[in-house]
Formats: structure tokens, C-alpha cells, sequence
């Protein structure tokens, strides 16, 4: 399923199969957030990255040898496909090494602010002017932020603020690995050589700080593993690749318009598969998210040029 492959037969709106794709992908990326706290009990979670990347990295090379998509063309990507795979394996050592600590719904929460920065960093970096409507967006966005910080019933114990900060944090790499992307030839490149990028160089750069987390391995149980797996096989192997596939074929505005359903599946599969405590504080924040990701997605009403 190369993305490539929509380009000549791009939709100008959302169609049944795509709202149901997204519906999909949004709930199996909330959900990740509970992969990545069952397959830390297992591996240490710098480990677990670099296990992640490795797997993923196989099956993405081993599909574009299938679909016969080049990876290994020169075409001027080399320096920013490095730097987006510097920041993508700092981005998920932070969101591995934060769910160690915080809950997968809090996690989700402080993940899932990317398009925000994405929204300032484009604004300063990109020259895409903000809005007054995309500012109030970000306004509420982060009320649910602060929020969320100031819930201490939901704390699991008082280091959880580190995993908070540190999936905050992944969250900013997220949105800056995005502007290189858009900013860079890799716009131009394939989702595959893009994703290949961002897997190789994140196994690389992970390796040093392999020891920080401490023993490679923990409680390897069935279950653990199996998380692992499914985050490098389905998640990136698949759900990345039928992403960048959707972007290309339908308009990229209308499928960010589903966002705001990744943080809620994130918060809902916390509390229901980990028994995660969810207070009012935390479903106050959601609410202050999700309505700040529709104020920012919601298409800007322009006045018809007088007759």
C-alpha cells in the first residue's frame, strides 16, 4: 500500500472508508499508549525502543523490496531524514521512559499536544500565520495541560510529574520532527523512505543510553512481549504507513479533523485496561483538548470578494 500510490487518484473529501480508517488508526494509537506501559513491565524501555525501530525497520524495507519502492535514490533528503530520526528516537525514549512513571492516560494527554506546537512552530519557522481562531485553540488546549498537572488525584505517586513532563516533551519532538519534514525535501519523498529514516536512525542513536534504564530485560512475560510486537508490527509497520497513505489521497485538513479522538481513546483504554484512577480533572482536560483541536481544525470562514 504505497502512498505514492493515491497520488493520481486523490478524493477532494472524506468518504466512508477513510472516516472509518481514521476512526481506527486514532483508537489503535490510544491504545499504544497502554502497549508501551504493558511492555515496559517487560523490557527496559530504552531497549524496547530500539527493539520497536529494529522490527518495524525490517518489515517497512522488506515491503518496499515487494512494491518495488526506491529507498536508496538520491534525492537530497539525507540530511533532514537524519535529523528527523534523531529527533523520532529521542521523541520515543521520552514517551517510554515518561509511561515508566506517569499513566498511559496522562501520557496520552501530554503527547497528543503535538499539533499545537506544530501550530507555533509553523507560525514562527514556516511563516503560516496564526489565526486568532488557531490561538484560542491553543488557549484551551493548554488550560487541559495545566489541568492535568494540577490533578494530584490521578497521580499514581509524586514522580509521575517526571513521566508528565517527559511525554510532554516527546510531544514538542513530535511536532518538530513534522516541521522538518514539511520543511525539508522530505515532503517530496516517499511515506516509506521517510518512515525508514526516522526507524534506522532512532535504533542507532538509542543504543548509548541503553544503560540509563537499567537492566535490558525485566519481567520478559508473554504478554509483555506480544505488546512489543504489536507496537512494531502494527503500529508503525502498518498504522504509520496507511497514514501517510490517507494523507496522500484524501485532503490532509479533513483527516486532522479526527485527532481529537487519539487522546480520548488514549484516556479510556488507560482506565479500562490498566484500571488507571481517572478523576474529573482528567475528563475536564480531555474536554479542554479535544475542544481545542476542533477550534484549531475547524476551516476559517472567508468573506466572498464584493460583486
Amino acid at each position: 500500500m504505497s502512498p505514492a500510490a493515491g497520488g493520481s487518484d486523490a478524493r477532494p473529501s472524506i468518504d466512508t472508508f477513510a472516516a472509518v480508517a481514521m476512526v481506527g488508526l486514532t483508537f489503535f494509537w490510544g491504545l499504544n499508549q497502554v502497549a508501551v506501559k504493558v511492555s515496559n513491565v517487560g523490557y527496559n524501555p530504552i531497549f524496547a525502543v530500539l527493539l520497536r525501530s529494529a522490527i518495524a525497520c525490517v518489515l517497512v524495507y522488506l515491503w518496499c523490496r515487494y512494491r518495488r519502492i526506491p529507498i536508496f535514490r538520491r534525492d537530497g533528503t539525507l540530511i533532514a531524514g537524519i535529523a528527523a530520526g534523531v529527533l523520532f528516537g529521542a521523541e520515543f525514549a521520552l514517551i517510554f521512559l515518561g509511561l515508566d512513571f506517569t499513566t498511559a492516560a496522562r501520557g496520552a494527554l501530554m503527547v497528543n499536544t503535538m499539533p499545537f506546537w506544530v501550530l507555533l512552530g509553523a507560525h514562527f519557522m514556516l511563516g503560516e500565520r496564526m489565526t486568532l481562531q488557531k490561538f484560542a485553540g491553543l488557549v484551551l488546549a493548554f488550560s487541559g495541560v495545566a489541568l492535568v498537572f494540577s490533578d494530584r488525584l490521578s497521580l499514581p505517586d509524586a514522580s509521575a510529574i517526571w513521566g508528565d513532563l517527559m511525554c510532554l516533551a516527546a510531544g514538542i519532538l513530535w511536532a518538530a520532527t513534522t516541521l522538518v519534514i514539511k520543511g525539508s525535501r522530505l515532503s517530496g519523498a516517499s511515506a516509506e523512505k521517510t518512515l525508514l529514516y526516522q526507524l534506522v536512525v532512532s535504533a542507532i542513536i538509542v543504543v548509548p543510553f541503553l544503560p540509563l534504564a537499567g537492566p535490558l530485560l525485566r519481567d520478559p512475560t508473554a504478554l509483555a512481549t506480544g505488546s512489543l510486537l504489536f507496537q512494531a508490527v502494527f503500529i508503525v509497520a502498518f498504522t504509520y504507513v496507511l497514514w501517510f497513505w490517507l494523507m496522500r489521497r484524501y485532503p490532509a485538513s479533513a483527516l486532522s479533523n479526527f485527532a481529537f479522538l487519539t487522546p480520548a481513546f488514549g484516556v479510556l483504554c488507560g482506565g479500562v485496561l490498566l484500571n488507571e484512577p481517572l478523576s474529573i480533572r482528567i475528563f475536564l482536560a480531555l474536554a479542554l483538548v479535544i475542544a481545542g483541536l476542533l477550534v484549531v481544525n475547524r476551516p476559517v470562514r472567508r468573506t466572498p470578494p464584493a460583486p
